[in-house]
């Protein structure tokens, strides 16, 4: 049978195909030079793979040459075993040049592998953990000149401490037959060590056998791991355990694994990505380096993992971090170098945000307000007005005067229910969407509309929708399109009333949905210029409104008025829950009631001042009620924040309130603790 394991049967599991390809005298396990390039240095060997039960090649230095004997091969004829038909080729090439004599007519059974090869037996062997080196070693304090070596890169003796490097006199261990070896340190050879806990690594930078191992390194080397803070802004991965101190040395936070070829543990990533905002490649500027650095970048992309290559020529006294401080690089150059690569990272970003940013010398021009109440703002350009009261409070008649103040003739005076709307006499558009009422109830208040605005027929420049047959994502969609185009139709839009906002979403009460809606007509509000008075048809809970479209309503809009019915059920009052600039409970509460006479309702003042102190104390009442409830005890501070939270108000308006409330003994001063407050006497 002509196939893979058939052939890996024949070739004592791929060594032969190994032995008959690589020329010269080389041994298992046994570091030679790689014919696949042009290798310089002996970093690579052939090992048996007891999990895939097959000989491969494992290149140290580079490991795009590393795998399995067909990969060998596939390389050395310029195939790519990967392919199915290539792999076939690959077979019978090693069948031929073998004399294996295999019957390769029949290829239906061949089977395409990767470089990674699946296990050839059918039963799983056990795999032996790594064999502990015995090793010894000789401490010694460090010389004036060992300081130096590393004082030339920034590396002080309190960060060699704190990573566990120290000064070797001697080092002893075996070599891969188990012979034993020994080094001594010289004046001309220093011998470092990087302690772990049951193992060490040896650095000799100025001798031909730089690095040595000793002891049992377990599956995933990480040096300065344990140096590592809980959380920090930036961690970088760096080519090796030099390049590591001369960062620490700075106050960077780095890592290294023991190579740049070697694989990254995405166990480890996955944990630093959750305590580092940035986690960064800072490898060798050389060929190896730069190769292993994007190869990594790309297989840790799911963590965000970036790549920084420093401006170095990547000679071998030029390519890595610890050569950039030497070269006299500050810790300032560094970071301005760290800056540049966010520049490029987030240049998109920075870009869009730039004409966001508050210029301090160039003032915005001031928002021009649209509806005010004894100069109160309202409604102002670039905000939601939100407009909320029950069935049959008198919304849609409140609405109706704001829609009739807006297109009235600047010449005349018109009852606006108390409210005072901006005339700019430019015939800007004025667009009323109604998703709740039927064709002829907005009819009829279309007429109510032009009656109040003294207007016999409907200006050009005011539309009226109704968009109860339109689903709720085709209601929106219209309210976009239909706004852009009116707005550049007349010059600009005045003011859009969308009475019954909740019918745009399928639910008030999804969060996601309530947020989405909110900023789109925020944003619409921002684009056009424009006051987007929002009704829904919710009764507010106090001075909050219900729901979280409500609650993101209240959040975002300029200001909320509630409409609400008098002890006098002829009468509707306008109560104020939010002013962004002052104290709701602070507005005067308006009325308006129907005049039979006019066939129309009309403003008949505003209550009394002590009205309006009974609201603002009751007001006041149920939310010290609601917040005492929770607690026995609050302090000034607690207190302040809580009613900022519950009425939507800024710090100095709470304080007046907390003052209210202490003046008409709602709240007292606890006898037992003058720091705290509890509730009065209600």
């Amino acid at each position: 049978m002509f196939n893979k394991e058939e052939l890996l049967r024949r070739t004592n599991n791929g060594l032969d195909v190994f032995k008959h390809y690589i020329p010269g005298q080389w041994r298992i396990g046994r570091n030679f030079l790689n014919p696949l390039y042009d290798d310089s240095k002996a970093s690579c060997n052939v090992f048996f793979d007891r999990r895939n039960g097959c000989y491969r090649i494992k290149d140290f230095g580079n490991d795009d040459f590393s795998g399995d004997c067909f990969f060998f091969v596939g390389k050395l004829k310029g195939l790519d075993c990967r392919n199915s038909k290539d792999f076939v080729e690959i077979l019978q090439i090693i069948n031929r040049d073998l004399s294996l004599n295999l019957d390769d007519g029949d290829t239906s059974f061949v089977v395409s592998v990767s470089p990674v090869m699946k296990p050839v037996a059918k039963e799983e062997q056990p795999i032996e953990p790594k064999k502990s080196k015995p090793y010894s070693t000789i401490q010694q304090n460090f010389t004036s000149k060992e300081l130096a070596f590393w004082q030339q890169y920034g590396i002080t003796s309190e960060i060699l401490k704190a990573y566990k490097v120290v000064s070797l006199k001697e080092f002893k261990s075996e070599n891969s037959e188990g012979k034993p070896f020994f080094f001594t340190s010289s004046e001309q050879e220093p011998i470092f060590g990087y302690l772990g806990k049951r193992h060490v690594k040896i650095y000799r930078p100025v001798s031909e056998i730089r690095f040595l191992y000793g002891g049992n390194f377990g599956e995933n080397y990480c040096f300065g791991l344990e140096q590592l803070p809980a959380k920090g802004d930036t961690l970088f991965i760096t080519g090796g355990e030099k390049d590591v101190l001369s960062l620490a040395s700075r106050g960077f936070h780095a890592i290294c694994f023991n190579s740049e070829t070697a694989t990254i543990p995405t166990s480890i990533i996955r944990k630093l990505s959750h305590r580092f905002k940035h986690i960064v490649l800072l490898y060798d500027t050389d060929k190896t380096g730069l190769d292993a650095s994007a190869k990594h970048q790309q297989q840790l992309a799911e963590f965000g993992v970036k790549r920084l290559v420093l401006p170095l020529a990547g000679t071998k006294t030029e390519k890595d971090i610890s050569d950039y401080f030497k070269a006299e690089n500050t810790r300032e150059n560094f970071i301005g170098l760290f800056i540049e690569f966010l520049d490029t990272l987030y240049s998109e970003t920075m870009a869009i945000l730039k004409p966001c940013e508050i210029d301090f010398n160039n003032p915005p021009i001031k928002a021009e307000m649209i509806i005010s109440i004894n100069d109160v703002p309202l409604g102002t350009e670039g905000n939601l007005f939100g407009i909320t009261g029950g069935e049959g409070t008198g919304k849609s008649n409140y609405v109706g005067s704001l829609i009739a103040g807006a297109i009235r003739n600047a010449d005349f005076s018109i009852d606006t229910l108390g409210t005072t709307i901006n005339v700019d006499g430019k015939n800007k558009a004025v667009l009323l969407y109604d998703t709740e009422q039927s064709e002829t109830q907005l009819y009829k208040n279309i007429s109510n509309i032009l009656r109040r605005s003294r207007q016999d027929k409907m200006p050009d420049y005011f539309k009226a929708y109704c968009l109860t047959s339109m689903s709720r994502k085709e209601r929106l969609q219209a309210i976009v399109q239909s706004m852009d185009k009116f707005y550049y139709q007349y010059g600009g839009i005045q003011m859009v009333v969308i009475d019954g906002i909740a019918d745009l979403v399928r639910c008030a009460n999804d969060e996601a949905e309530s947020v989405g809606i909110i900023d789109e007509l925020y944003r619409l509000a921002g684009i056009y210029k424009t006051c987007i008075v929002c009704v829904l048809h919710f009764i507010p809970n106090g001075m909050k409104l219900r729901g979280h479209l409500g609650s993101e309503l209240q959040r975002k809009a300029a200001a909320i008025l509630s409409i609400e019915k008098d002890e006098d059920p002829n009468i509707s009052v306008i109560k104020a829950l939010k002013v962004r600039d002052g104290s709701p409970l602070d507005v005067p509460l308006i009325q308006f009631a129907w005049n039979k006479e006019l066939a129309m309702h009309t403003y008949i003042g505003e209550k009394t001042k002590e009205e309006k102190e009974k609201r603002k104390e009751s007001e006041l009442v149920s939310v010290a009620r609601g917040i005492f409830g929770k607690q026995r005890h609050c302090t000034y501070v607690d207190l302040c924040e809580q009613i900022q939270a519950i009425l939507d108000v800024k710090e100095r308006t709470a304080k007046s309130y907390i003052k209210f409330m202490r003046d008409k003994e709602i709240i007292l001063k606890d006898p037992s603790n003058v720091s705290y407050f509890i509730l009065g006497h209600i």
